[in-house]
């Protein structure tokens, strides 16, 4: 068997390596596992902010660095401790909001504090998913700019997340970076942060290359983590924009995804 040919595996979490209920099968473990007896070192990269993750990355037995919150958190999962933490520009955030709402109506509106506890703040009309991640609801509008932020997530009750996207990009894109996460996840994030960003602070650490570097994905914000790697994996599932700047598509998450690249990597 030849080495193999990576020195990092770069993977997103929702949509991605979890499936629909927030495991991992033993297969991509088993994957992951041999590829990092190979010599590739494995980075969970999320839109998740760290207190949304540290429970998978516990659960997994993962002890290294992790990228959460698009790009803004580089973490230390064996530690537990921030290495790096990007906020978002209150002021900023709040004109970008404000020419938003001017040009789609109301949006429901959520946010994520910074720092190892931060709480994610649900006001009133947001969607939440359905499932274990707690949230803070608030009525005050003050509140969400009560304490630093990674992020805003907005829904609007009509337009569709592709929609509310490329409309909120058209107006504040050079305010602000707009990215769709997943079903129902629009967010307003600091400009020039991507996980990208992330991803390359967080492998000069590791001493790993871009060059280096595969990359799986599901959503649009995986696109500048695509654009970083060496080589992008979309998974079956993956958003078509995200297919569409793919080196491969492999199976969907459900369908261990990650484990058919990762095994046909390493039988070569």
């Amino acid at each position: 068997m030849s080495a193999f040919p990576y020195r990092l595996v770069a993977t997103d979490l929702d949509g991605t390596l979890l499936r629909a209920d927030e495991s991992v099968s033993a297969r991509t473990r088993d994957a992951l596992a041999a590829a990092t007896e190979a010599g590739a070192a494995h980075i969970v990269v999320t839109g998740r902010a760290v207190p949304w993750t540290r429970h998978i990355l516990d659960d997994l037995g993962y002890e290294g660095i992790a990228v959460c919150g698009q790009g803004a958190q580089v973490y230390h999962a064996g530690e537990h401790r921030l290495l790096t933490s990007l906020t978002l520009d209150r002021q900023l955030a709040g004109l970008a909001l404000s020419k938003i709402e001017a040009e789609v109506g109301p949006l429901a509106l959520a946010a994520s504090r910074d720092g190892l506890e931060g709480e994610v703040l649900m006001g009133p009309g947001y969607r939440a998913h359905a499932g274990p991640l707690p949230y803070v609801p608030y009525e005050d509008p003050a509140e969400l700019w009560a304490a630093p932020l990674t992020k805003l997530y907005l829904q609007h009750p009509t337009l569709s997340d592709d929609e509310l996207t490329h409309a909120a990009r058209a107006t504040v894109g050079s305010l602000v970076d707009v990215v769709m996460a997943g079903p129902g996840v629009v967010e307003i994030l600091p400009l020039g942060l991507s996980k990208a960003t992330g991803l390359s602070l967080a492998a000069r650490r590791l001493g790993v290359k871009a060059a280096e570097t595969i990359a799986f994905g599901d959503m649009p914000n995986d696109i500048p983590m695509f654009g970083w790697a060496a080589h992008g994996v979309a998974m079956g599932n993956a958003h078509d924009e995200l297919r569409a700047v793919a080196d491969e598509v492999t199976a969907s998450n459900e369908e261990d995804g990650i484990a058919v690249v990762l095994e046909r990597l390493l039988s070569v």
